[in-house]
């Protein structure tokens, strides 16, 4: 399970799939940076 630190619901899935798929999410949301995932940008 996801922490909370993103509310949106498609970014949470967004992140789910990068974690499970092993690559790295293209974004200029910083909040995702709070995840243990690779975010370039």
């Amino acid at each position: 399970m996801l922490p909370w630190h993103h509310r949106d619901p498609f970014d949470r899935l967004l992140v789910a799939q990068e974690m499970c798929e092993d690559m790295t999410l293209i974004s200029r949301d910083r909040v995702l940076t709070g995840y243990p995932t690779p975010v370039l940008w």
